[in-house]
């Protein structure tokens, strides 16, 4: 038989011990090699693109020539302002990325010793650039899976089984409950979004699926509604689960994903950031058969790139 991906010795190319034993020197080399890897590592401004700089001795980091602003490894990422070592945060995106599906962030802050408040940004920040990395511009084709699933809003079955009622009827519901919309290439990427219900996501897959894909769905009516648009092939999940090459197999093995990390990994998912953890585990599920090494560098890369977060900047003083 042949072996999983995720038991050979090509998906482990990354130690924890090797990154917790990095000095502090190594691990701001690391950074400025990941984040500066066009020059080579040489530093660039964040502000005017000089590629020129003066350095100091006594603190780590730069002056530019061009325009005379100081900036440091982190200036203009979304790690600006940071408070830990940077050791800390290299061994926090190893830590993070280890997590086939996803990672509780109180573990999290156990592992650092950081708060669980530092935790919650760190991570929320990780999957910001997840995120943006994982919503490129170009329209998914070829074959494209499309799916919904419903998250969140739970409501205890009563006691007494005479005072059960139907939990999945509309009139039960608290309000809280979403629907991740899923729109899968066979073999590809992975788009998901979030909706109140999966009719309301039908304008949403016409505009980001190509119009040449062919799209696959389950018998739902409000799916009906881009047959004008594409050519789609249906299955009727009470008689299989595929049929002549109809299925949605692999929007469901992401939903498989998702709801694990809902389930046993966070425990609750608010309605709030199910985006975000719905984008991580889109970047998870595309990258199942990528090496723990290379996640790494990838989410490294994807932080080091992206602008500092409005949203997460500053999350907790905000709102004091």
């Amino acid at each position: 038989m042949a072996q999983h991906f995720l038991l050979s010795s090509q998906a482990k190319s990354l130690s924890l011990a090797k990154v917790a034993r990095m000095s502090d020197e190594d691990a701001f080399d690391a950074f400025r090699c990941i984040r500066w890897a066009e020059t080579e590592g040489k530093p660039v401004c964040p502000q005017c693109g000089c590629a020129k700089a003066y350095t100091y001795k006594a603190r780590k980091i730069f002056k530019c020539k061009g325009c005379s602003k100081q900036f440091s490894v982190t200036s203009g990422t979304i790690f600006a302002d940071r408070k830990l070592p940077i050791r800390d945060y290299l061994l926090a995106i190893a830590i993070f990325a280890n997590g086939a599906k996803g990672y509780s962030m109180l573990q999290l802050s156990r592992d650092l010793g950081v708060s669980y408040k530092a935790a919650f940004v760190l991570a929320h920040k990780l999957r910001k650039a997840m995120a943006a990395e994982q919503q490129d511009a170009e329209p998914l084709s070829g074959h494209v899976e499309v799916d919904g699933g419903y998250f969140g809003g739970h409501i205890r079955p009563a006691n007494h089984k005479e005072n059960r009622i139907d939990r999945r009827r509309a009139r039960y519901q608290t309000g809280k409950r979403r629907v991740v919309v899923v729109m899968r290439e066979r073999n590809g990427r992975t788009l998901p979004h979030v909706y109140r219900s999966e009719a309301a996501a039908v304008p949403h897959v016409a505009k980001h699926v190509d119009r040449n894909a062919t799209l696959y769905a389950d018998e739902a009516v409000h799916w009906d509604a881009l047959h004008a648009r594409f050519l789609t092939k249906r299955i009727n999940h009470q008689q299989a689960y595929s049929t002549d090459d109809a299925s949605t197999n692999q929007a469901e093995s992401y939903f498989s994903r998702l709801r694990r990390a809902e389930v046993g990994t966070h425990h609750h998912i608010s309605g709030k950031y199910l985006p975000a953890y719905a984008l991580e585990m889109a970047w998870r599920e595309d990258r199942r058969r990528v090496s723990n090494g290379e996640q790494f560098l990838s989410i490294t890369r994807a932080a080091l790139v992206h602008p500092a977060s409005d949203q997460w900047k500053g999350y907790w003083s905000k709102r004091a």
